[in-house]
């Protein structure tokens, strides 16, 4: 438990760090372009607004210190900008060129470039590194060229270089998770030792009196005979008795260090050995229980610990069953998991999350605890089995049943 709390505090950390790098990086970036584009469109519609050139200043082109976007009233605009002009008819067919202010591009070149801008139909966008324009004028479709290649260039090893820095700063900030995660938690876990430790020693030390009361009631009812308050006092020694041996084993099933013999054995065998005990107690209830063995099936693990955790799934479902009703049990082999399957119909509530099922002392009918007994810790102690085994555990409800689950590596 303490191992997963730690992964999902690592995990949950690592997945918030990304987002909001992620939102950062992603905003920064999108500006950035932003402020590329709309400064290119701010030249080109000022290209487009005199006929592909820049005015001059006598025609009123802005002085020095003029307001406007960017750089649109910087006097230096038409000695940086790198621009050519292709103007084109109705057909495609080009009626000028204009590359006396690039040197990159040639004649044949231009209209190539112009005559793929002219296919799309847009009004403006990219081709390559150069934003266009699309102006009408009296001789035809003009399509102005804006190189903006350093710009862009710009943007990308801004881009890539935000990346790699953020990914490198992940990268730290998962060691250093992985380095304190375990400080972080240890509060957390000296509590949870400490409670699996208390719930031990504690269910040692009520065995003591227990089984002395219960060797009390017997020397009683020898002397004085049977009694209603003797078998009441033996009936809950009993229970007491057996929740005390449950919340032992549950609590030395979930500690790391204990682990039981894990041998290779018939599992096969022992499904239907194990089941075939609950066929009579399922007759007397008018309940039918039906097997479905896949047979010559093994399995390393505890073979005790697997024969409850069987025995824990089948009493569960002759418990919750109602009278007349079915119980099925099925195992075989998917892929390269082993799959058991126990399933039941059921008239008891179930709750919207199924996975509460395995919580402790958890009931699906509260009012009928006296009558089926149990302290709601079986399925508890099944997963805890389960998860010994690396294995999964789960529960479904079907209309009218409820199936429980368990797959198992092999």
């Amino acid at each position: 438990m303490i191992r997963k709390l730690r992964i999902k505090l690592v995990a949950v950390s690592m997945l918030s760090l990304l987002l909001v790098l992620g939102l950062i990086i992603g905003t920064v970036n999108i500006l950035n372009y932003r402020d590329i584009v709309s400064e290119a469109d701010g030249t080109l519609a000022l290209l487009a607004d005199n006929g592909g050139a820049f005015p001059k200043r006598e025609n009123g082109f802005p002085a020095p210190g003029a307001s406007g976007p960017g750089k649109h009233g910087s006097p230096e605009l038409p000695y940086e900008s790198r621009y050519f002009c292709v103007t084109l008819d109705a057909e495609g067919e080009t009626v000028s060129v204009d590359t006396g202010k690039i040197a990159a591009v040639d004649s044949s070149a231009a209209v190539r470039i112009a005559r793929r801008a002219w296919e799309r139909g847009k009004t403006q966008g990219f081709s390559g590194d150069y934003r266009y324009i699309r102006s009408e004028q009296e001789s035809g479709t003009m399509l102005i060229f804006l190189d903006c290649g350093r710009s862009l260039d710009t943007f990308r090893t801004f881009l890539f270089t935000s990346c790699g820095i953020s990914a490198l700063g992940l990268l730290a900030v998962l060691g250093l998770m992985l380095l304190f995660s375990g400080r972080i938690i240890k509060p957390v876990s000296e509590s949870y030792e400490k409670q699996k430790r208390f719930i031990t020693d504690a269910g040692h030390e009520i065995k003591t009196p227990v089984t002395i009361i219960g060797a009390d009631a017997q020397v009683l009812e020898m002397e004085g005979g049977d009694s209603e308050w003797l078998r009441d006092i033996q009936l809950q020694t009993k229970r007491l008795t057996d929740l005390t041996n449950d919340l032992i084993y549950l609590s030395r099933m979930e500690e790391a260090s204990v682990q039981g013999q894990k041998i290779e054995f018939p599992i096969s065998d022992l499904t239907a050995e194990t089941a075939q005990s609950f066929q009579a107690p399922a007759r007397l209830q008018d309940k039918r229980l039906t097997l479905c063995i896949q047979p010559m099936l093994s399995l390393r693990g505890d073979e005790k610990a697997i024969r409850q955790l069987l025995s824990i799934l089948l009493d569960n479902a002759l418990k919750y069953s109602p009278v007349g009703g079915d119980i099925r049990l099925a195992l075989d082999k998917r892929g390269r998991n082993l799959r058991l399957t126990v399933e039941n119909t059921t008239q008891a509530p179930l709750p919207d999350k199924l996975e509460t099922l395995f919580d402790r002392f958890y009931r699906a009918d509260a009012s009928r605890s006296s009558q089926v007994g149990g302290y709601g810790l079986g399925l508890s102690i099944a997963k805890a089995i389960v998860d010994a085994h690396k294995g999964k555990i789960e529960a479904t409800a079907p209309e009218g049943m409820l199936r429980i689950t368990a797959t198992f590596p092999c």
